[in-house]
């Protein structure tokens, strides 16, 4: 008998129900004007999606119906390189008291939801991030955000139970 498959099962099951602890459930509700306007990325958990990606910001464009549009930017190679734009539609899913949603990329071929797991009050910022915890993005309105307003958010982020090292794309200069 295999008595490796048994292990790699345990520490399978062990790893996932650390990264689903990790990603608590939204207790905020979110307003609609959460999902417009620019959002700059001011820190993430890296992934391969965004490898090399500089100056990253998603710009929310909604509509009367409740879906929105995303546009993605990432500047490749430093924050003034080549911009790259990955397009998806967005929808809030329902219940969700505005916290949950999800994002359909390259014309409906890949889903992903995403949860609100803390922000502002004011919407200045939010900690946006996967449900099994495997990736957080801390996002604000400003493209800087002042480094103890910073810190003090990374710290919540280490509160929600995220232990990754954490990447700080540089915006591009004013």
């Amino acid at each position: 008998m295999n008595r490796t498959l048994p292990l790699v099962l345990m520490a399978h099951l062990a790893t996932a129900g650390a990264a689903w602890a990790a990603a608590p459930p939204p207790t905020k509700p979110v307003s609609i004007t959460f999902y417009s306007g620019r959002w700059y990325e001011i820190a993430r958990i890296p992934n391969a999606g965004q490898r090399n990606c500089h100056a990253a910001y998603s710009q929310f464009i909604p509509s009367a119906t409740g879906i929105f549009r995303v546009n993605q930017v990432c500047r490749r190679g430093s924050s003034m390189g080549p911009a790259r734009t990955v397009s998806a539609k967005g929808r809030i899913l329902p219940g969700s008291k505005g916290a949950r949603f999800e994002l359909s990329f390259f014309g409906g071929l890949r889903k992903q939801e995403y949860w609100v797991v803390d922000r502002a009050d004011d919407l200045s910022w939010g900690l946006m991030a996967t449900p099994g915890g495997n990736y957080i993005w801390l996002l604000s309105r400003e493209p800087v955000l002042d480094p103890a307003a910073r810190a003090g958010i990374v710290a919540r982020v280490r509160t929600l139970g995220y232990r990754q090292a954490l990447e700080f794309p540089a915006q591009p200069p004013a």
